[in-house]
């Protein structure tokens, strides 16, 4: 993926809508919730404090992250779609 992310955004891979429900149940397509996880692609460099000094990103490339559900931007590079944000909307990284 060429796609760079800029300051303090991360690119996170999302992870795939369940076909099923947890009691087995097929849902439909337009039922389906927005994914809410997923694997960081890319981080930025990270944002500028008061003083003028770069703060540390909070997460690392392969991390798997749970995010807000309507954070972010969803775009598509080389037929991926891939949902950028910045990294205050990532509240955990799952273990």
């Amino acid at each position: 993926m060429d796609l760079k992310p800029i300051g303090d955004r991360v690119i996170v891979k999302q992870d795939e809508v369940s076909e099923k429900s947890a009691g087995g149940l097929y849902i439909a397509s337009s039922s389906k919730e927005k994914p809410t996880s997923g694997v960081v692609l890319a981080v930025g460099d990270g944002k500028f404090s008061d003083n003028g000094q770069r703060l540390p990103m909070p997460v690392k490339v392969g991390d798997h992250v749970i995010y807000g559900k309507y954070g972010g931007t969803e775009v598509e590079v080389d037929g991926e779609k891939v949902i950028i944000l910045r990294a205050e909307d990532i509240y955990a990284i799952k273990g």
